[in-house]
């Protein structure tokens, strides 16, 4: 196992989920005071493996007909455009 691209990995996810809107819906779910709080977790902790799986494979699949600089291009711009349109309808 490669621990710095585990490491670069974990990092950026983790970053990335902080005070997000997944993040805001488990604490939700945490606040009731009926619910179990390991089955909470359990339950958003599934989500994110099964969404990081799918996104995986489809990197894999899509890695394998478009080169990474492309993709990088692809997705930089995807996330400029995410942040103007929030901007724009803010």
């Amino acid at each position: 196992m490669e621990l710095k691209t585990l490491f670069t990995v974990f990092a950026a996810v983790f970053i990335a989920e902080l005070g997000d809107k997944t993040q805001l819906a488990t604490l939700l779910f945490a606040a009731d005071k009926d619910v179990s709080k390991w089955t909470v977790f359990a339950g958003a902790a599934l989500a994110l493996i099964v969404a990081s799986g799918i996104g995986v494979l489809a990197g894999g699949a899509i890695s394998a007909h478009v080169s990474p600089k492309h993709l990088n291009y692809v997705a930089g711009a995807g996330f400029i455009g995410i942040g103007v349109w929030t901007l724009l309808r803010a």
